[in-house]
């Protein structure tokens, strides 16, 4: 199989470990990465990458973000999740954010490996002891958020997290060095397509979203 997959975890040992369940499927098409801004700017200068896992707890990496820019940014990666955490809540959360799997940090590496070949198989992989919990936990809310902010262009998006952050349209024109009036357009768009009457509410919902600690 020649799928190239990027790592992107902050611990050293937990990514070799990956990398030793990984090689046997993909040999050494294996990048690895510390960071979520390292993981950002491997994906865009790689197309031919494929899948990535993504730790929720590297640094630069602030909740579920991540996972929401990569899946906007380049909707053709696939990305698991790969955390200490075992909520079923939170992990309920990344799938309806469009993750393809879900790998616990405890998980035995021929599991990974077995996780590896269904997600690249176009199947989703969840852990056994945990599924019956997270499909009980299917929320509507959420679910309809997560189609919704899936239909966002990549600006879009950006603006986005800057209006939840608390940035003024000036401030955000500034950042993107766009003018203004796009932002305002950006802006529109984004209320449009989320259907919430202002941008606070706007920002509340994403921040809720994205936020680990809201369960």
């Amino acid at each position: 199989m020649d799928s190239r997959i990027l790592i992107a975890d902050d611990h050293p040992l937990f990514r070799a470990a990956m990398r030793q369940a990984l090689t046997d499927i993909v040999g050494d098409n294996i990048t690895e990465v510390a960071s979520f801004s390292e993981a950002y700017s491997a994906i865009e200068a790689d197309d031919a990458l494929e899948l990535v896992f993504l730790d929720l707890n590297m640094p630069g990496n602030d909740g579920l973000t991540g996972l929401t820019t990569i899946r906007t940014q380049f909707p053709n990666v696939l990305v698991v999740i790969v955390s200490a955490e075992e909520d079923p809540v939170l992990i309920r959360k990344a799938i309806d954010l469009g993750a393809s799997g879900y790998i616990p940090k405890s998980t035995p590496l021929a599991a990974i490996a077995a996780a590896v070949n269904q997600v690249l198989d176009g199947e989703q992989w969840l852990p056994d002891n945990l599924n019956e919990a997270i499909d009980r936990l299917e929320n509507q809310q959420d679910k309809v958020f997560a189609d919704r902010l899936a239909q966002l262009t990549p600006h879009q998006f950006k603006v986005l997290k800057m209006m939840a952050d608390g940035l003024l349209n000036k401030q955000i024109a500034y950042e993107l060095d766009i003018s203004e009036s796009t932002v305002k357009q950006h802006v529109s768009a984004v209320l449009r397509k989320l259907e919430v009457i202002n941008r606070t509410k706007a920002g509340v919902l994403f921040k809720q979203m994205m936020n680990m600690d809201d369960q």
